[in-house]
């Protein structure tokens, strides 16, 4: 098997409800990440470095900010006369109501699948930060002559998103032999980060099947009812990074994560490079006076002030005298001479008048809408 044989398909708006404000005027994987990013590009570029060249993006609503963002796949060299990139939103079904659950989105695209030349399909959620080697998932499916692989880690299960399966049994070859749904165990629990692969043919029947029974939960009604009449395998990928976003609170976590030299290593790899929009701009420009600790900073920002343990976004000023500290500063905020940061999230364009001090705590960090003015 390779890429080349393999459809990609990504869910864009899945877990939306967890990220809170983040993603009231966006779609979870147009949610900005790590100074430059947005979350669809992780899950876009692991697709593309493994070869796939045809991948579709199921969305749901509030897209706007997202089909700015992937536009004809460019960056991600998916922009092709032949496969390349295809935006899916729900209109393609005789209604324009929103798509209920993944099965509805799935079976509202067979005809985007049923004209796919491609033998098998992988799917991916946006709410996963991780870098992965999509080829070795390819042999490991193609080895274990499994009829589903699902990716999976040891971790503690993510809190504020449900319907998550944990794998119960697994023989030493991978195989799973018992699952569960949202386990509640203290400590690390096997469970699966969403990234399933089978054949084409496999998912149309199996969709087709559950939606004609009006089944609405993927991973109940597809993947744990066939769990004695399919080979089920899970692929472990605990070895590398994975941030789970499942709250606003998770997001601040894993972001904070990534200003360790070795956790930015393992999620940006120099042999599977992570691709994204580019806005051309200055390079960011520091004072006199300025202070800048263990921070990481894009391009087209102006820090006069102090920053650390922080993550600033394309186009952030910072005034003099102003103060950051384990805050995540987002696309074209702006802080105010003075201004004291402690712990807060801002969204884009956040405007941060003289003088005035925010201060969340590492285990509740502020967060501000898109736009606010204080």
């Amino acid at each position: 098997m390779n890429g080349k044989t393999v459809l990609g398909m990504v869910f864009a708006n899945v877990h939306e409800e967890a990220l809170d404000s983040l993603t009231a005027m966006r779609t979870m994987g147009s949610v900005p990440f790590c100074s430059r990013y947005r979350l669809i590009d992780f899950p876009l570029s692991n697709m593309v470095e493994s070869g796939i060249t045809k991948i579709g993006v199921i969305t749901n609503a509030n897209f706007q900010s997202l089909m700015d963002h992937v536009g004809t796949g460019k960056p991600w060299d998916l922009s092709r006369k032949n496969d390349g990139l295809f935006i899916l939103p729900p209109f393609n079904v005789g209604t324009a109501a929103m798509w209920g659950n993944r099965i509805d989105a799935i079976y509202g695209n067979k005809g985007f699948l049923e004209q796919s030349n491609q033998e098998y399909v992988v799917m991916s959620d946006c709410n996963n930060v991780l870098s992965l080697d999509y080829e070795a998932l390819f042999d490991a499916h193609e080895k274990t002559n499994a009829d589903i692989t699902i990716v999976g880690v040891r971790a503690p299960m993510p809190e504020g998103i449900g319907s998550i399966i944990c794998f119960d049994k697994v023989e030493k070859d991978g195989k799973i032999t018992e699952m569960s749904l949202d386990r509640t165990d203290e400590g690390n629990i096997f469970h699966s980060v969403n990234i399933v692969i089978m054949k084409k043919y496999l998912l149309e029947s199996l969709i087709t099947t559950a939606h004609s029974k009006n089944q609405i939960s993927f991973q109940r009604n597809i993947i744990m009812a066939n769990a004695k009449n399919l080979k089920i395998y899970a692929y472990d990928a605990t070895d590398a990074f994975v941030g789970t976003l499942s709250s606003v609170q998770a997001y601040y976590d894993v972001s904070m994560k990534l200003l360790e030299k070795e956790n930015r290593n393992k999620l940006f790899r120099k042999d599977s490079p992570i691709c994204t929009k580019e806005r051309d701009d200055m390079p960011s420009l520091y004072g006199h006076e300025s202070k800048f600790t263990n921070s990481l900073a894009a391009d087209g920002c102006i820090i006069d002030g102090t920053v650390e343990n922080s993550i600033i976004f394309k186009g952030v000023k910072i005034g003099k005298g102003a103060v950051v500290k384990n805050s995540i500063l987002m696309q074209d905020t702006v802080v105010g001479e003075n201004a004291k940061l402690n712990c807060v999230i801002t969204d884009k364009n956040v405007n941060i008048k003289n003088g005035v001090e925010l201060s969340g705590a590492p285990t509740f960090p502020v967060s501000l809408s898109k736009g606010t003015r204080i």
